[in-house]
């Protein structure tokens, strides 16, 4: 019995990393495309890797400023995704929308990030391997993966005070409690910023100078 495991009651062994987006934001220029464009589709909307390798042009809505979540990649192959809440239009902003016209182009290809070499779906541990962590060692930054941008953008959704409500739509996730809990680390800004608000509550702000010359006299 004590060898047993049960799903969903484990405790997780290494808090994520949370990165502030400017930190984020440093190994872009050090990427080759497509994958320069895969991190930043990546950070702009928190989509799971295998979901950001299999999306197509077809599931982006530019005048309704939506992307539909309906597939992912597994092992190089297109299949369904992670669970049933992953499968949902989430909001496309126009800034962001920008950076995917300029990358289509003329290009003609139902993928929107497909393989240079197969044209078909790229393999995330390569990419990871041979990409990703170069690029981010580079920058001085370790142990960076995907999953690190998903944390991240689950982290910013909160310093804009975006209801939990809503940041789990954007998550999309099945369970409040995964958006509260396994996502919920804030960034250190959030933090500092939200201490700050409190620390000035209990403590009087010093007069400014002038004020207390007034008074002086």
């Amino acid at each position: 019995m004590e060898l047993i495991r049960l799903k969903g009651t484990s405790k997780r062994q290494k808090r994520p990393q949370i990165l502030p987006p400017e930190k984020l934001q440093e190994p872009a220029p050090l990427l080759n495309e497509p994958f320069r464009t895969m991190v930043i589709v990546a950070m702009c909307n928190g989509r799971r890797v295998s979901e950001v390798l299999a999306l197509c042009w077809e599931h982006i809505d530019f005048e309704a400023g939506a992307m539909l979540v309906q597939q992912g990649v597994v092992n190089g192959r297109i299949g369904k995704v992670k669970t049933e809440a992953s499968n949902d239009y989430i909001a496309l902003d126009s800034g962001f929308a920008q950076v995917l016209v300029g990358w289509k182009g003329a290009r003609i290809n139902e993928l929107l990030l497909p393989s240079h070499i197969t044209g078909g779906c790229h393999y995330v541990g390569v990419i990871q391997q041979q990409i990703l962590n170069p690029a981010v060692e580079k920058v001085g930054l370790q142990g960076i993966g995907w999953h690190t941008l998903r944390h991240t953008y689950r982290s910013l959704l909160a310093e804009t005070e975006a209801p939990i409500g809503v940041q789990q739509e954007l998550m999309r996730h099945s369970k409040l409690a995964a958006t509260k809990s396994v996502y919920g680390s804030a960034c250190l800004r959030a933090k500092q910023q939200a201490n700050s608000k409190g620390v000035r509550m209990v403590i009087a702000q010093e007069k400014p100078q002038t004020e207390l010359q007034e008074v002086a006299v």
